[in-house]
């Protein structure tokens, strides 16, 4: 069963190579990586060109910006039965791919499957929504985030597989498109299984002791996601409204108050404005 990986990239180049070096290892062979290159300067041209003897890479060139169109396109070139859209500082460990095809064959119903996300370490969790349990989800309480998803496209609708051009680093929303394009496909029928025992790294950006400027420009992109299926008069989105943009943000804020942390509340307070400046907007 082979596996496209497509790589939008901007910006980076160290992190870019650590992710080709662990693609070097991989025990499983049957895979593909697209690069979609955003950059105008060539800077990953030279990086990226001793690894095409070692595995099959397309190295695309485009003169747009933005993670989720770079996504979308990627998608024309795939060949492979699963996609997956890995980060450009994110890190496969030996085993991802093998763990992947393994998942997918043992669940012939499955047409999500989600990884956990580790902070470089094998037992601390990284960004997105994370679980020592491995777990079948709706999207009442989708798991993981876009960098830790794979994509069966013989079981999921092929006209919903397309990212929204509106979400995403280098979109009218910073973030939440991992998030829109699942909910969108578990909306249609498709079937999610989340297993924390295949492991990607990433560094943890989601801490509040990296600033609320971060966080007010993530937050915002969950906010437009939930204003969008609004918009759609989906009925289960009341969930999201009650849960991100009520509950949890202010149970946040009240723990830290209760444990005096000035910080967490600051970031926990960004959030919710972030999640409401995103709602407000969308569509405008």
């Amino acid at each position: 069963m082979k596996v496209s990986l497509i790589l939008a990239t901007l910006g980076r180049d160290l992190e870019v190579a650590e992710f080709l070096h662990s693609l070097l290892n991989q025990t499983h062979k049957n895979f593909e990586l697209v690069i979609i290159d955003q950059n105008k300067d060539g800077k990953i041209d030279t990086m990226v060109k001793p690894f095409m003897s070692c595995f099959e890479v397309l190295h695309v060139k485009v003169n747009f910006t933005g993670n989720a169109r770079a996504r979308d396109y990627g998608i024309s070139f795939a060949q492979g039965r699963i996609i997956a859209f890995p980060d450009d500082d994110c890190v496969y460990e030996k085993e991802v791919l093998e763990k992947v095809i393994a998942e997918f064959e043992k669940r012939k119903e499955l047409s999500i499957l989600v990884a956990g996300s580790y902070d470089f370490s094998s037992n601390r969790f990284s960004i997105g929504i994370n679980s020592h349990r491995a777990q079948y989800f709706s999207r009442f309480n989708m798991m993981g985030v876009e960098f830790t998803q794979f994509f069966n496209r013989n079981r999921i609708d092929g006209e919903q597989f397309h990212l929204d051009h509106d979400f995403g680093i280098g979109s009218k929303y910073s973030g939440a498109e991992g998030f829109e394009l699942l909910y969108r496909l578990l909306r249609a029928g498709g079937t999610a299984f989340y297993t924390p025992e295949i492991k990607i790294y990433h560094p943890d950006k989601d801490h509040y002791k990296l600033g609320t400027g971060r966080m007010l420009m993530y937050s915002t992109g969950i906010g437009a996601y939930i204003r969008k299926f609004t918009n759609e008069q989906d009925v289960f989105i009341l969930y999201y409204i009650v849960r991100k943009m009520f509950v949890v943000p202010i149970l946040k804020m009240m723990l830290a108050v209760i444990l005096l942390n000035p910080k967490k509340l600051t970031y926990s307070f960004y959030n919710l404005v972030g999640i409401w400046r995103g709602f407000l907007a969308y569509g405008r």
